[in-house]
C-alpha cells in the first residue's frame, strides 16, 4: 500500500509518500518513496500559497499515485486567525487528494506521537530521529517533513491488525 501523508500549513506544508511491502521474510516493511516541505515565500499571498500548496500535493500524487491519504487533523490553538489559516492550507491539500479520487483519512497530532515516538507529548526533534530510524533513512528529515512521515506510518499503523495493542483506535475516513 502507498499513502500519501500530509501535515499542512500556509508556509511550510510537509508531504511525504511511504509504502509498506513484504520483506522476503514475510514481515512487513516500510519505505519512504518522497518526501519534502512546500515552502511558500512570506511575499506570497495567502490565496498564492494555497493554490501552490493544491499544486504540489496534485503533483505528487500524479508521480507517485498514491492508494490513500492521511491528513494531520485539525489542532487547536490560541489564536482563531491562526486557526483559520491553518485550516485553509489542510482544505488545499484535502482538495488535490479528493480531485484525484483518493479517500482521506485524518489524524489527531497527539495520536500521530503516540503511535511513532510512544508518547503524545514528543517533541518534533524526537519525532524526526524515530522517522529516520523506523523508515532506516540515511539522514534526519526536516521537522515539517518528518512529521508527514509519522503521519503516514500512523496510517499503517491504524490499519494493522498486528498493531491493534497500540491503541490506535481506527481512522476517521473524511
Amino acid at each position: 500500500m502507498r499513502v500519501l501523508s500530509i501535515d499542512p500549513a500556509l508556509r511550510n506544508t510537509g508531504f511525504s509518500v511511504v509504502e509498506s511491502y513484504k520483506s522476503p521474510t514475510g514481515r512487513t516493511e516500510y519505505r519512504a518513496i518522497d518526501y519534502g516541505t512546500i515552502k511558500n515565500a512570506r511575499q506570497l499571498s495567502q490565496a498564492g500559497c494555497l493554490c501552490r500548496i493544491r499544486e504540489e500535493i496534485s503533483q505528487v500524487i500524479v508521480k507517485h499515485r498514491p492508494e490513500v491519504c492521511a491528513v494531520e487533523g485539525v489542532i487547536f490553538v490560541q489564536s482563531y486567525k491562526t486557526a483559520i489559516t491553518m485550516g485553509a492550507a489542510r482544505g488545499a491539500a484535502i482538495i488535490a487528494a479528493a480531485e484525484h479520487g483518493l479517500e482521506v483519512h485524518e489524524y489527531a497530532p497527539r495520536r500521530v506521537k503516540q503511535a511513532v515516538v510512544g508518547r503524545g507529548g514528543a517533541d518534533k526533534q524526537q519525532v524526526a530521529f524515530m522517522m529516520r530510524s523506523i523508515l532506516k533513512l540515511t539522514e534526519t528529515p526536516q521537522s515539517d517533513a518528518a512529521d508527514a512521515l509519522a503521519i503516514g506510518m500512523t496510517h499503517f499503523y491504524a490499519n494493522d491488525p498486528l498493531k491493534a495493542g497500540m491503541n490506535l483506535g481506527k481512522s476517521v475516513a473524511l
